[in-house]
């Protein structure tokens, strides 16, 4: 049996990274966003900071992405990490004191 018909057979193939021919699957911006629950300005910060995958852009104004680095970066953020920040910049809980 050969590679591609193994792949054929995998469940979820929308998620697979290559097609039939080894290229790597891109998607658009507006893909992306409808995949993953976050806003553009989200998306841009979060690739200002080097935690989300840059896209490519193919034309002065279509930027796409790698559909196996958004997999390979979903992927890290599943994964449990009990030192991630949460809440970063809010302010404490401050309790009524008891004077």
């Amino acid at each position: 049996m050969n590679p591609a018909a193994k792949r054929e057979q995998q469940p979820g193939s929308e998620e697979r990274a290559t097609d039939s021919d080894g290229l790597r699957k891109m998607i658009d911006e507006q893909q992306l966003l409808e995949r993953i629950p976050m806003s553009r300005s989200t998306l841009h910060r979060l690739q200002k900071k080097d935690r989300f995958p840059k896209g490519v852009y193919l034309s002065a104004n279509r930027k796409f992405y790698f559909l196996d680095d958004i997999v390979r970066w979903q992927n890290t953020v599943n994964e449990f990490n009990p030192n991630r920040k949460r809440g970063q910049g809010r302010r404490r809980r401050v309790s009524p004191s008891a004077s």
